[in-house]
């Protein structure tokens, strides 16, 4: 017979008489689960049975070790060894409840194994919701988030001063009509939500930082617009005024070059002298002619 010792903070069921300690299990639904048989097997041992709920014979392994299914469950039976183990296959929420291995013997029957199954699916996901932020000034704010499944949710509130968050009020957990967890916490910077069993989990978080960021006062983006656009005024007007520079600088040259007039009068030698200079130059009558037409010139000069 086993008794139940109740302590302050957990149960703890023993099989006193037989030193059996149950042990419990949880599995996802669909896996598949080894029962080992660790102990001795006992002196005149006529079969062992592995058994559900301590009512129906599951399995009946003869002592050399020879399995006969008895009562199949939902997924059906292995046995990869040959020592009164067996694998429980693709376990379901129904194949939950406590398995034994029990010898019968001359002397009685014995117990020699117990193990409590708890098959769990999958949790659903959640959705962390960000109902409000409220924001006196850059330094602070206050964050009130909702952690969210398909059929249950939790409220919570988080104040953040100089980007250092704490967890205020609200719930910061809940176990949900599966029997699994609900819990909303500060980790890291980062608000958690999370929901769980014993086998699966899933998570939604967001950061304090990118939510209180987002709720600076208005005016702060406002002043950068208008700093962006007084910046593109001032480079559209310096580049206006630069091409209006240029502009004036060219009609100003093309004006100077049309006011310049070109002297009309050349002063230049007589056609005579002009003739009479060329022709001597290649000396056709001589050195003579050279000579006279230089002191023709000289004379021309005196007069």
């Amino acid at each position: 017979p086993c008794v139940v010792l109740l302590f302050a903070v957990s149960l703890q069921p023993l099989c006193k008489t037989q030193g059996i300690i149950v042990t419990p299990v949880f599995v996802l639904k669909g896996r598949d689960l080894l029962l080992k048989f660790d102990a001795d097997l006992p002196d005149g041992v006529s079969f062992v049975d592995w058994k559900i709920n301590k009512t129906v014979t599951l399995v009946r392994f003869e002592p050399s070790g020879n399995p006969n299914v008895l009562h199949n469950s939902t997924g059906g039976f292995d046995f990869p060894e040959k020592n009164f183990s067996v694998t429980l296959k693709n376990l379901q929420e129904a194949d939950s409840g406590v398995y034994a291995a029990v010898a019968a013997t001359f002397t009685g029957d014995k117990l020699v194994a117990e193990y409590k199954v708890t098959v769990q699916g999958p949790v659903t996901p959640v959705e962390l919701i960000v109902d409000r932020v409220d924001s006196n000034s850059s330094e602070s704010c206050d964050l009130h988030v909702t952690c969210r499944t398909h059929n249950s949710h939790i409220n919570s509130t988080f104040r953040c001063v100089d980007r250092v968050c704490s967890q205020e009020g609200g719930e910061p957990s809940e176990v949900t009509t599966s029997g699994a967890s609900l819990q909303v916490y500060l980790l890291n910077s980062n608000i958690i939500c999370n929901h769980s069993n014993q086998v699966h989990w899933t998570q939604d978080f967001n950061t304090t930082e990118h939510l209180c960021s987002s709720n600076d006062p208005p005016f702060h983006s406002g002043w950068m617009i208008a700093i962006i656009l007084i910046v593109v005024v001032i480079v559209v007007l310096f580049v206006l005024l630069q091409r209006r520079r240029i502009s004036d600088s060219r009609q100003i040259v093309k004006n100077t070059v049309q006011t310049v007039q070109v002297p009309q009068e050349v002063t230049s030698a007589s056609p005579q002298n002009e003739n009479s200079i060329y022709d001597k130059v290649d000396y056709p009558d001589g050195p003579e002619g050279h000579y006279d037409t230089v002191e023709n010139l000289h004379g021309s000069s005196n007069d």
